[in-house]
């Protein structure tokens, strides 16, 4: 029976990640200036430079997963990325009380999307994909 969904469920996969990346990269680039001052206020070097690299990554990434091009490597990029941003943006440890539990809760959220993406990384896109077309 899993053989039969492996395709539908590796498409749908890849767009419910894609569902969390793009409208993030989207309402950076509407709220750009926010996001600048957002990142800045983390302490992070370059925020403008970052923005935009953030944007690059949620939207660039969020598209190549919708369409299965280059999976395997976008889905370790955004992997990294969501990565390093839990621990700068979702820091539970270091915020007041009344701040830790929703905080801890986005952190582990984030530690389980890249779990998801390690698995998806680790087999790919499935036949429904533009890397599958590819490889044909």
């Amino acid at each position: 029976m899993f053989n039969k969904l492996q395709n539908p469920l590796s498409l749908a996969g890849r767009l419910l990640l894609a569902a969390l990346f793009m409208p993030a990269g989207m309402s950076k680039i509407t709220g750009f200036a926010g996001t600048v001052g957002y990142i800045s206020s983390a302490g992070l070097p370059l925020p403008t430079v970052a923005a935009a690299v953030a944007i690059l990554v949620e939207v660039g990434g969020g598209l190549a997963l919708v369409a299965g091009f280059g999976t395997r490597l976008v889905a370790l990029v955004l992997a990294l990325f969501t990565l390093v941003a839990s621990f700068f943006f979702h820091a539970y440890w270091g915020v007041p009380a009344e701040q830790a539990f929703v905080q801890q809760l986005l952190f582990f959220k984030n530690i389980g999307v890249v779990g998801g993406l390690f698995v998806l990384a680790a087999h790919g896109a499935g036949a429904w994909s533009l890397d599958a077309k590819r490889q044909a």
